[in-house]
């Protein structure tokens, strides 16, 4: 197997391809993934973005072909990464009403053991368009780990020092992407590197292995970078992954990588990300990935 794309410093990593068919192809396990699959909300309706009226569709990925389509693509993608996670990995998977419900149905089924639902509560979302409705403002972050009896890794006191010495509530009111999360071009369902940064702090150790099976512009990747950690993405795009490939470069500037990192919300100025991330323990590398 060659990857489409493997940076210099060996942490981050492309494959072109459906996960499907790619993962089992070798042996990794991962401490973390993080995944962002179709909503399957292509269904031709009407929303507003940056004041414009525009469709929903995102492409011929995201339409559904009802129920049952939706649970078998579900539990086909869950099945083969559940196989390359470590035993005290976690996953997070992010959604809304379209597909979070068949989600959290196929990882009971598959023995997962849901630890919360996050709510992202955007602090800039899209008026409704149909003025019937409530406004659309949140997205789901399921988080599960991979066996029900073993532990899995939380930074507990750094989640409880970024929200003032108490617990972090399961809503996070953080921004959508900026235009500075654009610089490489645009994706139609990309997340915001603070959303991304969180998760990874709050569930993984310096250096640990991260994958995204359905990676788009790889904001997990850029993000696992900017933390320290390293990364696996696919994605069947080309065209996403060229982006991905482009993301990556763009923070091999120290400038900008210093920069970015800096702009990232949900940090106080008396816990910076930068001291956050001086704070953390050395842990070795683990191998590099061979394929």
């Amino acid at each position: 197997m060659k990857p489409y794309y493997k940076s210099p410093d060996k942490n981050l990593y492309l494959l072109h391809g459906d996960c499907n068919e790619l993962l089992p192809q070798f042996e990794h396990k991962f401490d973390m993934v993080f995944a962002d699959p179709p909503y399957f909300l292509s269904n031709n309706g009407l929303t507003i973005k940056s004041g414009k009226i525009t469709s929903v569709n995102k492409g011929k990925w995201d339409k559904s072909y009802g129920f049952d389509f939706i649970n078998d693509f579900n539990r086909k993608w869950l099945t083969v990464v559940r196989d390359k996670m470590k035993e005290d990995a976690t996953i997070w998977i992010s959604g809304t009403m379209h597909n979070i419900f068949s989600i959290g149905q196929i990882l009971t089924e598959l023995d997962f053991k849901i630890l919360n639902v996050v709510t992202w509560q955007k602090t800039n979302p899209p008026p409704n368009f149909s003025c019937r409705f409530f406004t659309h403002s949140t997205e789901q972050i399921v988080w599960a780990r991979k066996s029900a009896k073993k532990p899995h890794y939380y930074n507990y006191p750094l989640m409880r020092q970024l929200n003032g010495n108490k617990q972090v509530p399961d809503v996070w009111r953080l921004p959508a992407i900026g235009r500075w999360e654009k610089s490489c071009g645009k994706h139609p369902t990309q997340k915001p590197l603070s959303v991304l940064s969180r998760i990874i702090l709050a569930s993984s150790k310096p250096n640990a292995w991260i994958l995204d099976p359905f990676t788009g512009s790889s904001t997990t990747g850029i993000a696992a970078n900017l933390l320290h950690r390293r990364f696996l993405g696919i994605d069947l795009e080309s065209e996403f992954l060229a982006l991905s490939q482009k993301r990556k470069e763009e923070i091999a500037d120290r400038k900008i990588f210093d920069l970015y990192k800096s702009k990232i919300h949900g940090f106080t100025e008396d816990r910076p990300l930068v001291n956050i991330l001086a704070e953390e323990p050395v842990v070795p590398y683990s191998r590099e990935l061979i394929f």
